[in-house]
């Protein structure tokens, strides 16, 4: 699924089920990822254990050999020199995202269960007042889509982009998302962005699906780091 919302030189790898605790000698983990996840509740583990089963698969089809793949500044996760990418995991679904910082500059990939948001106030937490008045409007003509929680998404996928671009926080009304029922949606800066080889990154655009329960969005910014730029 996810594979479908990203461009060709992204390699995307996804499972609905997670991967078998170790037998026979077989190593799911390193060890400073067995570190991470010792006192962690089994859903936990499974969940941490097999987003990076699937990073490492992502990477192994760019000739990159096994590696631990470790949370660094704000939990973002460090990739092997030279690699960008995403982790998403969410009840059922865990996915990554991993390409080469040639080709694309930063990626960001969410899941999330397909259901409205369940607290009115989350909703007003992470959105804008304009963001609120054209979620009512895409709920009324196009039912069936949980608008909000397809927002909430986006906005997520957009700071695992920002974030290692800039080495900043975004907070989630620090950008402003325009969903589209095309499939695709625009997230334009309230804050500075930042500016390489003379392009300033002003905003970011992805795409969204709504499938097998889940709701999944993208963002892939191109080399020069600017998907909409001033």
């Amino acid at each position: 699924m996810l594979a479908s919302l990203l461009p060709p030189q992204v390699t995307a790898v996804d499972t609905y089920h997670d991967s078998p605790e170790p037998h026979s000698g077989a190593r799911l983990l390193f060890p400073q990822e067995e570190a991470l996840v010792a006192a962690a509740v089994a859903k936990r583990r499974h969940e941490f254990t097999t987003v990076r089963h699937c990073a490492r698969t992502a990477l192994a089809s760019f000739g990159l050999p096994p590696a631990p793949v470790l949370p660094g500044p704000r939990g973002a996760p460090r990739w092997p020199d030279g690699m960008v990418g995403s982790l998403t995991h969410c009840a059922g679904y865990r996915a990554a995202a991993v390409a080469r910082d040639t080709t694309v500059a930063a990626l960001g990939i969410d899941a999330e269960p397909a259901e409205p948001l369940r607290d009115e106030g989350v909703l007003n937490l992470v959105t804008l007042a304009g963001e609120r008045t054209a979620l009512r409007a895409l709920a009324a003509h196009h039912p069936g889509v949980p608008w909000d929680r397809l927002l909430f998404s986006a906005k997520e996928s957009v700071y695992k982009a920002w974030s290692p671009l800039t080495g900043r926080w975004l907070g989630f009304q620090d950008a402003r998302v325009t969903l589209r029922p095309d499939g695709t949606f625009t997230a334009g800066l309230l804050v500075p962005g930042t500016t390489r080889a003379g392009t300033t990154l002003t905003g970011f655009d992805g795409r969204w699906q709504v499938c097998d329960g889940l709701v999944v969005t993208a963002v892939t910014v191109p080399p020069e780091h600017g998907a909409r730029t001033a």
